[in-house]
């Protein structure tokens, strides 16, 4: 769902704000890279959260009979970006 994804953001988002004030602060190397490689996990569940919402939304089109908003080539293209 979408607001998986956005919940997922907002974690993000306060833990990148986390990082840059550890770096400010002149925190140790491998704290501030840690608590980096969290955010970078965080933002790559968000997409693909949001990759998956845009699977389910094509294939509830097609089973409508209605044509989906994204090809599953563009969708695939959007999941390899991420990976």
């Amino acid at each position: 769902m979408i607001k998986d994804a956005l919940t997922r953001l907002r974690r993000a988002q306060g833990q990148l704000t986390g990082v840059i004030s550890m770096i400010e602060e002149g925190e140790d190397c491998v704290d501030v890279l840690q608590q980096l490689a969290a955010v970078s996990k965080a933002l790559d569940r968000a997409g693909f959260k949001i990759v998956a919402t845009g699977m389910r939304h094509c294939n509830a089109a097609r089973e409508r009979g209605e044509e989906p908003p994204m090809t599953e080539k563009e969708l695939e293209r959007l999941f390899l970006a991420l990976a």
